[in-house]
């Protein structure tokens, strides 16, 4: 009986064991924290041998593949030693991918990624097709192979998981952008990170697709030096295409299979022009897997997006309150700022991931009145941005922080929570930190 690792007690763990103990493998699952108590139960349940708070090395070192979490860095000690010992080290989604034939839509980038995963899978399923979600985002994958058994899944991929894969491959594959992120996990180096996302086409064949955006500077030149093997769907804002989707007057246009389709702007119940990008990457996916125009059309005005990114809260003595926690990089906050047109309280900080905050410059400079800082160490925000807005509060919690932003904001204001940064120093997660804010905001 061949033995498989779990590195992690977290959804894509536990997921993992279960698929892997279906699959007949001896199944030992390793946290160096606690683990969860729904998530032991799901263990206990399945007579699935665990332990928590610790590695025991003799229990992992008998491996025949171990499966480790995203979370944990490839540097780490426990994962070097396994490497020199010869030991397998994957992630979840190429474990899982061994045992299910389905077609896989995979979808990466460094913003957008859930936004456009959730509407895929949304036009997916209204247009008819047998769809489950996941990867980085609801049930873990490996778990929905065990049982559920789709023939198609949308998957949201971080950098993380397409580290740890060798022969997973997407039929269609899809970047939504490239901006410097998680740089502390790329030894600090931009082409390494880039290098990470493209891992997403590297089994793709001629038969398969990569949707892109093609007004993507470092997307379009690391195309140009390494090409890929699939065929390539670009869309664009900025200008008209012969192949893929644009933007014209007040309409997205589709050109694929042969034909064109025309949908008008209104239909998105998303705003922005980074949440147009997400519609036509979204659609285009839904083209090439024969789904009707008239299902986009209705999955489109039917969506609603993600909890915690540009989440309207409530109104409060006409000062509107938007929860955009899962900003964890400076280019996230980018286009939320962008989208706001009313004068903004910006509440902004946490663990920094070597952001540079020059490129919010413009944006602040226009839209925002004052800024509440939410971290531990809040040097380089005030650093960069003292000599555009007046006022900059440092604060301890978000409790305090939305006291600060209410009594700054005035009538037709906006308060927006858009961190840019990771939350793990007043947080268990960005979801904490957004339903923190929200339960702050509506105690007011």
């Amino acid at each position: 009986m061949k033995k498989l690792v779990v590195l992690g007690g977290g959804e894509s763990g536990v997921g993992t064991a279960i698929l892997g103990k279906k699959k007949g493998f001896d199944v030992f699952v390793s946290d160096k924290g606690s683990i969860a108590k729904k998530y032991k139960g799901v263990l206990e349940y399945n007579e699935i041998d665990f332990e928590e708070n610790q590695h025991t090395e003799s229990k992992i070192f008998n491996a025949d593949v171990v499966m480790k979490s995203p979370g944990i860095p490839d540097k780490v000690a426990l994962i070097q030693k396994l490497l020199s010992k010869g030991i397998k080290v994957i992630s979840e989604i190429e474990f899982a991918v061994e045992y299910t034939d389905a077609t896989i839509v995979g979808i990466t980038g460094s913003n957008g990624k859930t936004t456009t995963t959730m509407l895929t899978h949304h036009i997916l399923k209204n247009g008819g097709l047998n769809v489950g979600m996941g990867g980085n985002i609801g049930d873990s994958f490996a778990k929905q192979v065990a049982e559920q058994n789709y023939e198609n899944y949308v998957l949201e991929l971080s950098s993380f998981q397409l580290d740890g894969i060798d022969s997973f491959r997407c039929h269609i594959a899809m970047i939504t952008n490239i901006t410097p992120d998680h740089l502390d996990r790329y030894e600090y180096d931009f082409n390494k990170y880039i290098a990470s996302k493209f891992r997403i086409a590297m089994n793709q064949t001629k038969d398969d697709f990569l949707i892109f955006d093609s007004d993507d500077e470092v997307i379009v030149s690391w195309l140009d030096k390494h090409p890929v093997q699939s065929k390539l769907v670009p869309f664009s804002v900025t200008k008209e295409l012969k192949y893929g989707a644009f933007v014209k007057d007040d309409a997205i246009i589709i050109r694929i299979n042969e034909e064109e389709f025309i949908m008008d702007k209104s239909y998105l119940t998303i705003q922005g022009k980074h949440n147009t990008k997400n519609a036509m990457a979204s659609m285009l996916a839904s083209k090439l897997l024969q789904v009707r125009n008239n299902r986009i059309s209705e999955s489109m005005s039917s969506f609603e997006g993600a909890e915690h990114r540009l989440e309207k809260v409530v109104k409060i003595e006409g000062v509107t309150y938007v929860n955009d926690s899962k900003a964890t990089n400076v280019n996230a906050t980018f286009y939320a700022l962008e989208c706001m047109d009313a004068p903004t309280v910006w509440i902004v900080g946490g663990v920094d991931k070597g952001n540079d905050y020059t490129d919010l410059l413009p944006l602040v400079r226009e839209k925002v009145k004052g800024i509440v800082c939410l971290g531990l160490d809040n040097q380089k925000i005030i650093e960069t941005f003292q000599n555009v807005v007046d006022i900059i509060v440092e604060t301890a919690g978000a409790q305090e922080a939305v006291k600060v932003a209410h009594k700054i904001a005035q009538k037709g204001d906006t308060v927006l929570l858009s961190p840019a940064c990771a939350s793990f120093d007043l947080f268990e997660n960005y979801e904490d930190r957004g339903r923190q804010f929200k339960s702050a905001v509506r105690s007011l």
